[in-house]
């Protein structure tokens, strides 16, 4: 009779003697939110499997279409299977004892809880994530999904996205690293794999883990339900943990993260959706959190130069207006306090006078930058007027509002790698004119767009956006 390895040697700090590979599928993503329609055991005890389990799982809401789509599972295969409530003891049975194992497994865990707990019971495992064994195992591999597996490591799978199938990888995965490392690497592996991935004391378990690698936006929420922080990222789950990664920490992160109680996200087709996404959720929530400006209303410098007197420099309200139409308008600014400490800081650079800026009270004699010795003279006539204005006007040209580098409207397309989704933003001057989730809706946008209207906070936003590498070439003209 041969003598059967065991998948897990005794060493000093030893990996499970028994543990339970588990997979899931689910009408979503969110654990708190959607249900599960089919679960998937294999029990390990001892290095050999010693039970394999598998069942549909009714999960008394409908199943989206693009779920359908991509597990093959339907609302019409789980309408005659059991209720979660009616498999739970049999779930509890078959991981009494053992350690919990799955792929991105906070994922599966997460979904596990939140059904014990609608039915008022707790359920609590120790919790080991595959994905991070493989990081820990294969460092030098980025990608470490399922897909990635199967391919790296030539894995059979019969069925791919159904709950056993997944399950049977997982098990060919820890062989093969059985295999392949020495018992000492294989034990830092597991400890490092089985670390449990940082959250707020009050987030109900696998919220972290659902997050997609994917761009987008998150809205933390506190007590009583109120608004406290919106951000966005590229990636939505580094984003996030890195949030809560300072839960134990003293200051103003750690306290955000343990005042969390619920996370909302919303997945966007690019960073370009989910900037403009975060803009528009900041100014309707207020997260109390978030930095809002809180600079007045944004201006620019208008300039009128007069032949005798001063030249007359007002502040005009930008907001709304068609930059198309801006004449004799400068900069553009939070609001005036912002206006003025700019046009403090051009008349210290270029020599100019501020009584004739009007920074300064009308008098006789120099005026306090002359006295200092930054003034040209034009308060004591050492410089001539139509001199000083020259200088006024060139050291105002560069700033604010560049002018649009196309003739008209422009695109910016953006299709998410993560779900496919379409995001078509239209600009035209610097002003945002709609958005369009497909080829039909954007058709009907350009067909009919609004009015100009610039927004201060959109300009920075896109200005900045189009400044990074590579981004210019994403915009096509209309």
């Amino acid at each position: 009779m041969p003598v059967r390895k065991p998948l897990l040697s005794v060493d000093p700090v030893p990996r499970p003697d028994t543990f339970v590979l588990l997979d899931l599928e689910t009408t979503g993503a969110n654990p708190v939110s959607d249900r599960i329609t089919e679960i998937a055991a294999i029990r390990v005890e001892g290095g050999e499997i010693v039970e394999r389990w598998e069942t549909l799982v009714n999960p008394q809401r409908e199943i989206p279409a693009f779920i359908q789509n991509i597990i093959g599972i339907t609302d019409e295969m789980v309408r005659e299977a059991p209720v979660f409530a009616e498999i739970a003891p049999r779930v509890r049975t078959l991981l009494e004892g053992a350690v919990f194992v799955a792929h991105n497994a906070r994922f599966d865990y997460g979904f596990i809880r939140n059904e014990f707990a609608a039915l008022d019971e707790e359920f609590d495992a120790q919790v080991m994530c595959t994905v991070k064994l493989s990081r820990a195992l294969f460092s030098h591999y980025h990608r470490h999904g399922l897909d990635a597996l199967i391919e790296r490591h030539g894995f059979e799978c019969d069925a791919r996205h159904r709950a056993m199938g997944d399950a049977d990888v997982l098990w060919q995965f820890l062989q093969l690293a059985e295999r392949t490392f020495p018992p000492e690497t294989l034990e830092r592996a597991w400890e490092r794999a089985m670390k449990s991935p940082p959250r707020a004391p009050a987030l109900p378990a696998g919220t972290l883990a659902s997050l997609p690698d994917a761009p987008g936006v998150y809205t933390f929420y506190g007590e009583h339900d109120e608004a406290l922080f919106v951000g966005r990222a590229a990636s939505l789950r580094a984003r996030v943990n890195e949030h809560f990664a300072a839960t134990g920490r003293k200051g103003k992160e750690g306290e955000m993260a343990r005042a969390v109680r619920r996370v909302e996200r919303i997945e966007t087709a690019g960073e370009l959706a989910a900037a403009l996404l975060e803009l528009k959720l900041v100014q309707e929530l207020k997260p109390r959190r978030n930095r809002l400006s809180g600079g007045g209303t944004p201006c620019a410098l208008r300039v009128e130069l007069r032949r005798r007197n001063v030249p007359q420099i007002r502040h005009t309200s930008i907001n709304g207006t068609d930059p198309a139409e801006w004449v004799h308008l400068y900069g553009a600014f939070h609001g005036r306090k912002e206006a003025d400490v700019v046009l403090r800081r051009l008349a210290d650079s270029h020599g100019l006078c501020l009584r004739r800026l009007g920074l300064e009270p009308d008098g006789s004699g120099a005026c306090s930058a002359r006295r200092a010795g930054r003034c040209g003279g034009a308060c004591v006539r050492k410089e001539s007027p139509e001199l000083h204005d020259e200088r006024l006007l060139n050291a105002l040209a560069p700033l604010g509002v560049k002018p649009w580098p196309w003739d008209g409207p422009v695109v910016v397309t953006e299709r998410s790698e993560h779900t496919g989704e379409l995001a078509c933003q239209v600009f035209d001057h610097w002003c945002h004119l709609g958005s369009a989730s497909s080829e039909e809706a954007l058709r009907a946008l350009l067909a009919d767009l609004p009015p100009r209207a610039f927004s201060f906070a959109v300009w920075r936003l896109f200005a900045r956006w189009l400044a990074q590498p590579g981004n210019e070439s994403k915009v096509a003209a209309v």
